[in-house]
């Protein structure tokens, strides 16, 4: 089992296929996890991406793509591994610090993608 374990949901009021769009781009990788090495392993369409991951924690992350009502449910999964050997408190830290960067990372997006739309408002039509 992997030292680091971490999943999280958030809920972004645009579809799937613009949710993806944000994470097809391979700058954007390192903008958001900038101390690891991506490779991406599964394409899942609007379903989401798998990757394995190097660098600062060696292991596996995906983003799944659920469509629910209006909008996306954004779960994000890391499962990895500290290089050498990891005490309980490192690992405890570098858990809490991966937890919070995925929620910065999906209200970062939350804030881009939804342009100000307010909770329980349909979205405006582009032109």
């Amino acid at each position: 089992m992997p030292a680091v374990d971490v999943v999280d949901e958030t809920f972004l009021a645009v579809p799937p296929p613009v949710v993806k769009a944000a994470f097809v781009n391979r700058d954007g990788w390192r903008r958001m996890w900038p101390d690891l090495t991506l490779e991406v392993y599964a394409d899942r369409g609007d379903e989401g991406l798998r990757w394995t991951v190097r660098g600062a924690l060696t292991g596996t992350m995906e983003v799944w793509l659920e469509p629910v009502l209006d909008g996306t449910v954004l779960h994000y999964f890391l499962r990895a591994d500290l290089p050498g050997a990891a005490g309980a408190r490192e690992i405890r830290r570098e858990t809490t610090r991966r937890q919070f960067a995925a929620k910065n990372i999906a209200f970062d997006l939350k804030v881009v993608l939804e342009d100000g739309r307010r909770p329980g408002v349909p979205p405006e039509p582009k032109p």
